[in-house]
């Protein structure tokens, strides 16, 4: 039996992670893919469990060889899933979930039009760029360059099947894991 794929996108500061993090903790059955990404850790971050972080060149090399079911260039970083570890768990059965940008969601979606789209919507702008600024992970420039990509983002979220605002994060989850189950 094939297993069922997943794929939650929304802006920075949705709280996808968060959500990822509990959804996973209460599916055990469920399988997160880790993403390969650019981007330097943030504090807390291991390689191979939030991200597998290469070298650029390295990216450019495994995109350029086609390992990669969908990749994109996210506010001057590259990220991007392979293509076999999502195939490899989906295979054995099990249910895999992808937290990515709207752009990987619909590349993943041309090649794998079964996979379940939901998107995370912030309850506005303002509320998106307080918990970018709190994080305190990013430079103040890179917290509006967040922002300013959001609305573009989040015009995106009509291509999802689901969309889900977390305003309320228990409430969020619940829906989540009532489109999931």
């Amino acid at each position: 039996m094939t297993g069922r794929l997943f794929i939650i996108s929304g802006p920075s500061g949705a709280g996808k992670s968060s959500l990822c993090k509990e959804i996973l903790a209460q599916c055990s059955d469920l399988h997160l893919a880790v993403s390969c990404t650019t981007r330097s850790p943030r504090p807390g971050e291991e390689d191979g469990r939030e991200y597998h972080f290469l070298e650029t060149e390295i990216f450019e090399k495994q995109s350029a060889q086609g390992a990669f079911l969908e990749w994109a260039n996210v506010h001057g970083n590259m990220y991007g899933t392979r293509q076999s570890d999502v195939e490899t768990m989906l295979a054995n059965g099990s249910d895999v979930l992808l937290e990515i940008d709207w752009q990987g969601a619909q590349q993943v979606a041309e090649k794998i039009p079964a996979a379940v789209r939901l998107f995370i919507l912030p309850p506005s702008v303002e509320v998106l760029r307080q918990r970018l600024i709190s994080r305190d992970q990013d430079s103040a420039d890179v917290v509006e360059r967040r922002v300013a990509a959001a609305e573009t983002e989040m015009s995106h979220a009509d291509e999802a099947h689901y969309s889900v605002v977390n305003d309320d994060f228990d409430l969020a989850l619940k829906r989540l894991l009532e489109i999931i189950r």
